[in-house]
């Protein structure tokens, strides 16, 4: 059964200024910036590290525009020692207002190039390795996308699945926006991101620990607290559910539900660190905005059990 806690002693919100050089430094984390708000904006734009040493991972879902996400990535590459990014849907979303037209794979590697020209990680490229507090840890961003496999109960396939769906009332925009070109569907663009990506963390040498960052969950458990459950359906694939464990994961990064909390599944931190929309904030306990420490581990308490 997971177990959830909640973060003790966390750090006062960012303010701009010069980090510390001698302060150690931390990896942390954020997602779901969505900086088309305009009280987004504001606060990913607050987002300095504490020391000179710390490097952010950012789960995806900055924005759809291009444009949006080269001013975020380019502020953040600009501040910490090191930025890796992951996508999440909202940027692989075709939106009729961004002048840049891509679909599918091809907006991806778009956005990897343009990452590559910030300096900033993407899944695409050799995973660093954090040497700081809590490390060494091989830090892998992934890019999973999902198959529809977190389905209802008493459904059997997708079809059945989007039916039951549809008659919630739930519907993913992706259904619209996120084109899976060349792939003929979404779920075989995901089942060549999972044959691709488990090549690559199988390659990892197995005395390193790792930190897994993908934009949607790794494992279905923290999809069991949504609001709406139909939409688990755009939330992730089974054929993760064993990665935490097989590659040694210290943690698990990800965003897309908003519902920021850490989660423990089969003894592995789960943190979703999104900052969501501004209409979601007054649920939190937490001012939002602050960027989520990933190693080291922060101090914990038990803060209940998930059903």
């Amino acid at each position: 059964m997971p177990v959830t806690y909640e973060i003790r002693g966390a750090a006062p919100p960012n303010t701009p200024g010069t980090p510390s050089p001698t302060r150690p430094g931390r990896l942390v984390a954020t997602s779901d910036l969505h900086i088309r708000h305009p009280e987004n904006r504001k606060i990913a734009d607050s987002l300095w590290p504490e020391s000179e040493h710390d490097w952010l991972l950012v789960a995806g879902d900055i924005g759809e525009l291009v444009s949006d996400i080269e001013w975020t990535l380019r502020t953040l590459s600009e501040r910490f020692a090191k930025v890796i990014w992951v996508p999440g849907n909202h940027e692989l979303w075709t939106a009729p207002d961004d002048p840049v037209q891509l679909r599918g794979d091809a907006k991806y590697r778009h956005l990897v190039e343009l990452c590559r020209g910030l300096g900033v990680v993407t899944p695409e490229d050799p995973y660093p390795v954090w040497e700081g507090e809590g490390g060494p840890a091989v830090i892998a961003p992934l890019f999973l996308l999902y198959d529809y496999s977190f389905r209802p109960p008493g459904t059997d396939s997708k079809e059945s699945a989007l039916a039951v769906a549809e008659k919630a009332g739930v519907i993913c925009t992706d259904e619209f926006l996120l084109h899976p070109d060349p792939y003929p569907s979404r779920e075989v663009w995901c089942r060549a991101r999972l044959a691709e990506t488990e090549r690559r963390l199988a390659e990892i040498p197995p005395e390193l620990p790792t930190v897994l960052i993908n934009h949607w969950p790794l494992v279905r458990e923290p999809t069991d607290i949504l609001w709406r459950p139909e939409f688990a359906l755009w939330c992730g694939t089974k054929g993760s559910a064993d990665w935490p464990r097989r590659f040694r994961a210290a943690s698990v990064v990800y965003g897309h539900l908003h519902i920021p909390r850490l989660m423990w599944c089969d003894d592995v931190p789960h943190q979703e660190v999104s900052l969501g929309y501004p209409r979601e904030w007054g649920r939190r306990s937490q001012e939002p905005g602050r960027p989520v420490q990933i190693l080291p581990l922060p101090v914990r308490e038990e803060a209940g059990r998930t059903p």
